[in-house]
């Protein structure tokens, strides 16, 4: 059986899908779907606390579904900006669970992973399916993953 390792960065779906689309991204389809007729080695998803009960109950279904939630307190800076992104994290997990996986599953639209999929690609000669919003991933991702699967309709919950 194939083995799957899989990496959900959060706050890009969230927001991604909720700019695109009005709608929430249905993990429940996508687990079913990253994951039919597959062994997981891990399932990581990794999102920013702040702390709220709402928050607390989707982390809650995102363990129950499988995933390991990794957390990261938000920070609001002085002027108002704010910091919180789980970009190293996740390639430090991607390249720690490498060799263990045939298949990465990154679901992030953000070009910043493009020299973490091509690494994943060549040199540990992994297949890596990217999910994302087609018009908010970057191009430069799109051309590094094995496969690109758009998230539409069929992965949105209502």
């Amino acid at each position: 059986m194939e083995k799957v390792a899989i990496f959900v960065d959060v706050q890009n779906v969230y927001y991604t899908v909720r700019e695109a689309y009005g709608r929430n991204f249905d993990y429940n389809k996508f687990w079913s779907q990253a994951t039919a007729g597959r062994d997981v080695v891990k399932a990581a998803a990794y999102a920013i606390d702040k702390g709220d009960k709402k928050q607390r109950e989707f982390q809650g279904i995102l363990r129950a579904i499988g995933f390991d939630v990794k957390l990261k307190p938000f920070i609001q800076r002085s002027d108002g900006s704010a910091k919180g992104d789980w970009d190293v994290g996740i390639a430090l997990d991607a390249m720690e669970y490498a060799e263990r996986s045939d298949v990465i599953v990154l679901v992030s639209g953000d070009g910043d992973f493009d020299i973490l999929v091509n690494r994943l690609r060549v040199v540990h000669g992994k297949k890596v399916e990217v999910y994302g919003v087609p018009k908010f991933t970057a191009t430069s991702l799109l051309s590094e993953a094995s496969e690109f699967i758009a998230i539409g309709d069929e992965l949105l919950l209502g």
